[in-house]
């Protein structure tokens, strides 16, 4: 059986400055924590200046604005923030809502970067594993080209809008994550009660494959990302283990000890959510391969996905 919180590989960050924008957001809240935890000080982004202790810096990426002071002081720049793509239909409106949280406010933070003197030694944009659009039984890595749907076309944009910070000279990657695996939010935890009550189980015909990282490993490869200079362009933030659907469900089922046989039915997951959303969230997906992470010599803690869900699951439960 696996300790609690068992000890990790630490990829310590060489700087001692970095802003993080998209911080109120699970990976990162949870990016912050470590960042400070290593003696890194951090300034998050907000709409809002954030009360209390956190050091707090103001952006309006719908009205162009942007604190240049903190990026300027930053040797690192790490960009999580764009809304959810869970919770509803993909009207029109929330496309162009996805689009402007991710594309727009991307193009106003690399616009100020390209502005800083110095510049950041290096910015870590989110991207997402949708890039791929469905590829069936296809491997795929960092070299395979953009696939088809709204998603994979949103992170093509998403990831084009880094242009001037590119052009500038600073060294970007593209974070291709995977489902972030946590008790704290996201996918898993959405998933969660209904798996404890039994009633879990494979969506469609399960056969679609759902690349998956744990939050803390997440945390690690963007630390790794910053550290190591090797590291540039598009990086698949996924364990090593090829997961299906249907073995994730069965694994989280045996990880509960309650049985996930119930299976969801496409049409049912169209019907509340729409066919698109459904289609490219949910029931398809491709066998995305963290090459780039590998070959730089990146080690997973938790690489396995029996080890991971115990891992987690284990976290958090009570001492």
């Amino acid at each position: 059986m696996l300790s609690k919180s068992p000890p990790e590989r630490s990829y310590n960050v060489a700087i001692s400055r970095a802003s993080i924008l998209g911080s109120r957001g699970l990976l990162g809240r949870a990016l912050s924590t470590s960042m400070r935890q290593l003696g890194v000080a951090v300034s998050e982004y907000s709409r809002s200046h954030v009360a209390g202790d956190l050091e707090a810096a103001h952006w309006d990426p719908d009205r162009g604005e942007i604190d240049l002071a903190p990026l300027a002081q930053s040797e690192a720049v790490v960009n999580l923030a764009g809304e959810s793509l869970v919770g509803g239909r993909w009207t029109e409106e929330r496309r162009r809502r996805f689009r402007a949280s991710r594309v727009a406010s991307t193009r106003v933070l690399c616009e100020a970067i390209a502005r800083t003197d110095p510049l950041p030694r290096v910015l870590v944009n989110a991207s997402a594993v949708g890039f791929y659009g469905d590829r069936g039984e296809s491997a795929v890595t960092e070299d395979s080209p953009v696939g088809d749907g709204f998603l994979a076309q949103l992170c093509q944009e998403w990831e084009q809008a880094t242009a001037p910070a590119v052009e500038a000279g600073v060294r970007v990657v593209y974070a291709r994550f995977g489902i972030v695996l946590s008790t704290d939010g996201g996918a898993l935890a959405a998933m969660l009660p209904a798996f404890r009550l039994g009633l879990g189980g494979p969506l469609g015909n399960g056969q679609q494959f759902m690349p998956w990282v744990t939050l803390r490993d997440a945390v690690r490869a963007v630390r790794f990302c910053i550290t190591d200079e090797s590291v540039t362009g598009p990086v698949n933030i996924v364990a090593p283990e090829a997961t299906r659907n249907r073995k994730f469900t069965r694994a989280l089922g045996a990880a509960l000890r309650r049985p996930a046989r119930l299976r969801v039915p496409g049409f049912a997951l169209k019907a509340v959510l729409g066919p698109k959303a459904a289609q490219e969230l949910l029931l398809t997906g491709a066998n995305v391969r963290p090459s780039v992470l590998e070959r730089a010599g990146f080690r997973f803690d938790a690489p396995r996905l029996d080890d991971a869900l115990a891992m987690v699951l284990e976290d958090a439960s009570p001492p």
